[in-house]
């Protein structure tokens, strides 16, 4: 079939199987697609019906397991970025702070240079009933109960000092995480 403008038919055939060739890759792109969405439909829909609004622990996890997905895309076999693979080591480097500071490892520090000051027994806790005859107890620690006043004080000064250092750096290591995140997530695309 020859068309008035167009004298040479092999001109025609290049635009019917360019546009046949075409049409087939958007057809493979939108089933390709159409998976890799349901996929991510089936990771994430879990982690938001367990979710409450009320904790935005749930916010921070949803999105470290996003920057966990953008970081194994960056170093997977697509990368079409040169600075994907550096990228990638940035948003693991994220990752292991924001584990680090939602787990309250910094914030905890306090009881283990306790327990290696004090030792463990020392530091252990006992409900004693208040005697009302009603089942309620309160919390006291072996300390509290064995120890001289002036041995009491002098423990929880130094209780008080190591949590106060501990929220410091707890804080600080906050306020790290999302400097850290705010100076690199805008390079965090492939």
């Amino acid at each position: 079939m020859i068309s008035k403008g167009i004298k040479d038919p092999s001109i025609l055939d290049r635009i019917r199987v360019n546009g046949i060739a075409r049409a087939w890759r958007n057809f493979k792109y939108f089933f390709s697609r159409k998976r890799y969405q349901f996929k991510q439909l089936r990771k994430y829909v879990p982690m938001i019906w367990k979710g409450y609004d009320f904790d935005y622990r749930y916010a921070t996890d949803l999105f470290s397991a996003k920057l966990e997905d953008i970081a194994e895309q960056m170093e997977g076999y697509n990368d079409m970025c040169v600075e994907s693979s550096h990228n990638a080591t940035r948003i693991r480097t994220a990752l292991r702070l924001m584990k680090k500071v939602y787990d309250e490892d910094y914030a905890c520090e306090y009881q283990d240079k306790m327990e290696e000051l004090y030792g463990t027994e020392l530091l252990e806790h006992k409900f004693i009933d208040t005697g009302e005859g009603n089942g309620n107890s309160f919390l006291k620690q072996n300390y509290e109960l064995t120890e001289t006043p002036e041995r009491i004080a002098e423990i929880d000064a130094m209780q008080t000092a190591l949590l106060n250092e501990s929220r410091l750096k707890q804080e600080k290591a906050h306020r790290l995480l999302w400097t850290f995140i705010e100076h690199n997530i805008r390079h965090w695309w492939d």
